[in-house]
């Protein structure tokens, strides 16, 4: 079944999003915009010419290839190749070049999502999360972008993100994998609740009930088995398998030993 996102509140967090990277870069030195992150070969410039890239295909553009990077141990998949391709092509250009193209592009971007009908936004799409809703894809944009601001400001020791909205959009994504993670991933045993409690940011809570599968379920009609307890920006860390997964903070109450196998097995981004 499709993913049905609301289209204005999401396209208006994307915006935000993207307004809120720019803001974060905009002032930094050029040793900060050149220090490298967590992820593999990518400096804080890196990431924001990653995001222009991604808006770029998406945006029908292209890019030639001027080296081999399929050789790279972090490249995995010819979307790895793609992006990594992207990056060399903002390499070779200036920091005013790079945030140039994305201020323009990601203000295309909005203008043109925005101009999509109803049909448009729900239609049948190929997304990074398999066949979905255009919309859905626009959220997993969202979670993309938000967690990406994370990697920046954990390069830099920034702390974390401010906005809510983003945030907000972000969690509901973490959200549609929890069963994944709960019943796939750590192998919770059938019969059994838990509740993900997301503080800071965002508070909300999420239940996932464990039965032939695991499913999100809007409440318990008990207590659950186990609560996790952690920010939505340390589970971003945690699901990423990013550096700062080493110091983010997992409060367990409950079956230690379910809650421990959860969250020894959050990791499950690329």
């Amino acid at each position: 079944m499709k993913t049905i996102v609301e289209k204005t509140a999401l396209i208006d967090a994307l915006e935000a999003q993207w307004q809120s990277i720019d803001d974060l870069v905009t002032p930094l030195t050029d040793e900060q915009w050149t220090t490298a992150t967590g992820l593999p070969g990518w400096t804080v410039a890196d990431v924001v010419a990653h995001v222009i890239g991604t808006e770029s295909m998406l945006d029908g553009r292209t890019v030639e290839s001027i080296r081999d990077v399929e050789s790279l141990d972090h490249v995995k998949n010819p979307i790895g190749v793609l992006n990594e391709n992207w990056l060399d092509h903002y390499r070779a250009r200036t920091r005013d070049d790079v945030m140039t193209d994305y201020r323009a592009l990601t203000a295309k971007r909005v203008a043109d999502l925005h101009a999509l009908d109803d049909d448009a936004w729900n239609a049948d799409a190929v997304t990074p999360v398999g066949p979905e809703s255009y919309g859905r894809f626009m959220r997993v944009r969202n979670f993309d972008c938000w967690v990406h601001e994370i990697d920046i400001r954990d390069a830099l020791g920034l702390g974390d993100p401010t906005l809510s909205e983003p945030a907000r959009f972000a969690l509901a994504e973490f959200a549609h994998n929890l069963p994944y993670v709960v019943g796939k991933k750590a192998r919770v045993p059938a019969g059994s609740a838990v509740t993900f409690e997301f503080v800071g940011l965002v508070p909300s809570l999420t239940h996932v009930a464990v039965g032939e599968r695991a499913a999100v379920v809007p409440g318990l009609d008990r207590a659950a088995d186990v609560t996790l307890r952690m920010s939505v920006a340390d589970y971003a860390r945690l699901a990423g398998g990013r550096p700062g997964a080493a110091t983010a903070t997992v409060v367990i109450e409950g079956d230690k030993a379910i809650g421990d196998s959860i969250a020894d097995n959050l990791h499950y981004l690329i």
